[in-house]
């Protein structure tokens, strides 16, 4: 599929080491590349600084999406392709799923998990077919992973929405992967099956 955007998630701190600050340029430097546009949470600190500083380094566009209150606090990057400025982090995580064709966690933290589990919520309850992607910075999402595969092992989660998550630990094989992305179909059927069980 053709991505023109997309939607980064990541930490506003740089993290314990040096190698998740490493691959956010790696991939800020492919983004610009593909003429790919970064959305993102419009920080210039921690890894929001480090992906839109690299993406714009290489004549890349970056748009930053931040509620007054954190911009109020001077944490907003002053040297995008534009910020938007919104109320709330509700209305922020609205427009950066509005303005992106896709979505990749980096390493973060409450912030970063509550954005993508957003948008893979979207995915599974069919509302979205924009591909969502982890960046598995040395391992740095293997627990989380593994959680999943639990939720599906406990019948939590259907085979298929697990296995629409796309998880790379490089970032030119993430981006790859994305672009290249068709969803495995889901049987709408369960939704009956339920209803017929009363099992909600």
């Amino acid at each position: 599929m053709k991505i023109k955007s997309i939607g980064v998630f990541c930490g506003s701190s740089i993290g314990a080491r040096e190698i998740y600050s490493q691959e956010a340029e790696k991939l800020g430097k492919l983004m610009a590349e593909e003429k790919i546009k970064l959305i993102f949470g419009g920080g210039k600190v921690g890894l929001m600084g480090v992906i839109a500083n690299s993406i714009m380094a290489k004549g890349g566009k970056a748009i930053g999406v931040m509620p007054t209150a954190l911009l109020e606090k001077e944490v907003g990057h002053d040297g995008l392709n534009e910020m938007i400025v919104v109320d709330n982090m509700s209305t922020r995580k609205n427009k950066i799923n509005d303005l992106s064709d896709a979505f990749i966690a980096m390493p973060g933290g409450f912030g970063t998990l509550d954005e993508v589990m957003e948008v893979l919520t979207y995915f599974q309850l069919g509302w979205s077919e924009k591909p969502v992607g982890f960046l598995n910075v040395d391992g740095y999402y293997d627990h989380l992973i593994k959680f999943l595969d639990h939720i599906m092992e406990e019948k939590f989660m259907k085979y298929e929405h697990r296995h629409n998550v796309i998880v790379e630990s490089d970032p030119k094989k993430l981006l790859q992967a994305m672009m290249n992305f068709k969803p495995i179909a889901i049987d709408e059927k369960w939704i009956a099956k339920l209803k017929e069980k009363k099992t909600y």
